[in-house]
């Protein structure tokens, strides 16, 4: 089976639309970024199948609980996950790519001119001074392998309208680190988190969306200053 056939059945397998021209411009994004990857550690995933199972389909996984006419901010995008995949998906959603190290947010200003993704911005900020300028400022909030809950959460709720959604990307094996968490959801104005579990088409990986409804002000104090947070490529 073919990278593009993967990726097609594996949205449908998804409950997704599978639009050609999407397929096309995912694959795309999947040449610049393995290319870009010999010179810049973006991802530990060097196989084109493997970026289709362990990212695409990942990150599409959330794409039917975004909607269209929306604003979506992705906490930490690095190489652009999962925002670049759900942008493509979803050009009907206006996406804002937040991410601290500068190189790759140059990588996805040339991903974005491109593919000609007019739905997508990257923002070169750190969470804490974004939060300053845009706080209850988006619909969504997203986030995939970032941090741990009770950091990301603080991080990011702040900017998230009161009645929005945030969904965190975690491993199956995330019940500890919501539970830990599950005061500072409380503080932060999102007291009840949902799980959603799902399989990753053609890898068969057990997944999670921890999703947040913002119910809540979050008090004025956060974001916190954190120091430096170091991920890993996935």
């Amino acid at each position: 089976m073919t990278a593009y056939e993967m990726l097609a059945s594996g949205l449908q397998q998804l409950g997704l639309s599978v639009n050609p021209q999407a397929v096309e411009k995912l694959l795309q994004f999947s040449d610049l970024l393995l290319e870009k990857n010999k010179v810049m550690n973006l991802t530990a995933v060097t196989d084109p199948k493997e970026v289709v199972t362990r990212h695409f389909l990942d990150c599409a996984a959330l794409a039917s609980h975004i909607g269209s006419g929306k604003t979506v901010l992705d906490v930490g995008t690095g190489a652009g996950f999962p925002g670049i995949p759900l942008a493509i998906l979803c050009p009907g959603t206006q996406f804002t790519l937040l991410d601290a190290q500068r190189k790759r947010i140059d990588f996805l200003k040339e991903v974005v001119e491109e593919l000609s993704l007019s739905n997508v911005m990257p923002v070169h900020a750190r969470a804490e001074e974004f939060a300053a300028l845009h706080r209850a400022s988006f619909d969504l909030a997203v986030s995939r392998a970032v941090a741990d809950l009770r950091v990301l959460v603080e991080l990011t709720l702040p900017m998230v309208k009161k009645g929005g959604m945030f969904y965190a990307m975690k491993a199956a094996d995330c019940m500890d680190e919501v539970g830990s968490a599950s005061q500072a959801f409380a503080i932060l104005g999102a007291p009840a988190a949902e799980l959603l579990r799902y399989i990753v088409p053609h890898d068969g990986v057990e997944r999670v969306l921890v999703r947040l409804q913002k119910t809540g002000d979050t008090p004025d104090k956060y974001p916190r200053r954190f120091k430096k947070i170091q991920t890993d490529p996935l």
